[in-house]
């Protein structure tokens, strides 16, 4: 069986799991803030605050952000239901814009009109890692000065073209950017989540909220000759990474260079394998964005029927994946407010003509070679020219 994609662990992995499990401090501690610093030199970021996972990364920066009860938060419902939830957990109303049809990524043309006095912040997302135009959003958002924050949960390791120089995703362009550690994710902690920001004081208010409200952290309460009791002067959470997870991810981003450069290989050889297939659509790379190929999604000619297509391939042997979720179409938003600023067609559609491929650091030559042979054999069979 081919899986739509694999985490790429080792024994470097299982030999710092190990270290960490006799050192005697499991949970967020000196792993978590060697993590932090690492993770913010490699995106040339200030601040890096990890989490729990991504979505506890977004509840964070949108509160940061000020966005409450009442307000409203411009993105798109085409990505997974995480991004529109966290604006939920806010108090605060989703208004979803169109997206492109080549990148699947918000349509920088939409965001203006979308805006209202009650638009809080913009939270735009770098949808399978393809980058977004966060150079125009970012203009945008500056302009009305609204925050900006960045779904960066697919995203490390992704490039965008910035005043002349490629510079990593996650250092932000808005205020804060978030991403997911996932083991869909091509840096994996198994769950797990980083905030990056510019700010000094989201980050702090980033570590307050993940740890209860807790005014002292228990790593300073445990190192102090004194004793210490910590107040907790707000509602917080628990959205802490623990030094398990945090040992993990540093072996991870040491070899990610290595694992970004092998996807955008394969990205390269799956346009070659399928480009003889009439009127399939490929991805899309803009000129100014580098992505780290965390999917690779294609869009089946018209006249397939999209679960005939899936279904085909996994009586091969092949998993695959329908096009990213539309939010605004799920039964849990049913009774939830949110709006859209105008006709979300483009996202119906990829949602309903896209397929995902496998794609991991472990699936060899022959075995793509296979795949594009196999998803071939299914639209000639299957859909109707």
């Amino acid at each position: 069986m081919i899986p739509i994609t694999k985490p790429f662990l080792n024994e470097h992995e299982a030999d710092v799991m190990r270290r960490v499990i006799f050192s005697g401090w499991i949970t967020q501690g000196p792993e978590v803030a060697a993590f932090e610093r690492e993770f913010a030199e490699y995106v040339d970021a200030p601040f890096a605050c990890a989490v729990s996972s991504c979505t506890t990364a977004l509840h964070l920066a949108l509160l940061a952000a000020g966005v409450g009860p009442g307000h409203e938060v411009i993105t798109v419902s085409h990505s997974f239901i995480a991004t529109a939830n966290s604006i939920r957990y806010c108090g605060a109303t989703p208004v979803f814009v169109d997206v492109e049809s080549d990148t699947f990524n918000i349509d920088p043309d939409l965001i203006e009109a979308a805006i209202s006095p009650l638009t809080r912040a913009i939270l735009c997302v770098h949808q399978m890692g393809m980058p977004c135009d966060v150079t125009r959003i970012a203009q945008i958002a500056e302009r009305h000065s609204i925050p900006l924050v960045e779904d960066a949960a697919c995203a490390i390791g992704s490039e965008i073209l910035w005043n002349g120089r490629w510079e990593r995703i996650g250092r932000p362009r808005g205020d804060a950017a978030c991403f997911s550690f996932h083991p869909r994710k091509i840096l994996s902690t198994g769950e797990g989540g980083m905030i990056t920001t510019k700010h000094q004081d989201w980050d702090t208010r980033f570590r307050l909220l993940r740890q209860h409200g807790m005014s002292v952290p228990d790593t300073v309460r445990h190192a102090s000759n004194n004793v210490i009791f910590e107040s907790y002067t707000e509602l917080g959470f628990n959205y802490r990474m623990t030094d398990l997870q945090a040992a993990i991810g540093r072996e991870q981003l040491k070899r990610l260079p290595e694992l970004v450069i092998r996807r955008r290989v394969m990205a390269t050889m799956y346009r070659v394998f399928l480009a003889g297939i009439p009127d399939l659509g490929l991805p899309a790379e803009p000129d100014w964005a580098r992505s780290n190929w965390q999917s690779y999604c294609v869009r089946l000619p018209q006249g397939c029927d999209q679960r005939e297509i899936m279904q085909a391939l996994l009586d091969r042997e092949i998993a695959a994946r329908r096009g990213i979720m539309c939010v605004h179409r799920e039964p849990a938003y049913e009774n939830q407010p949110w709006r859209a600023a105008g006709p979300l067609d483009r996202s119906e559609r990829a949602q309903d003509e896209c397929i995902l491929l496998p794609l991991y650091h472990q699936l060899e030559h022959r075995e793509r070679q296979f795949i594009a042979a196999q998803l071939r054999a299914a639209i000639t069979a299957d859909c109707i020219v």
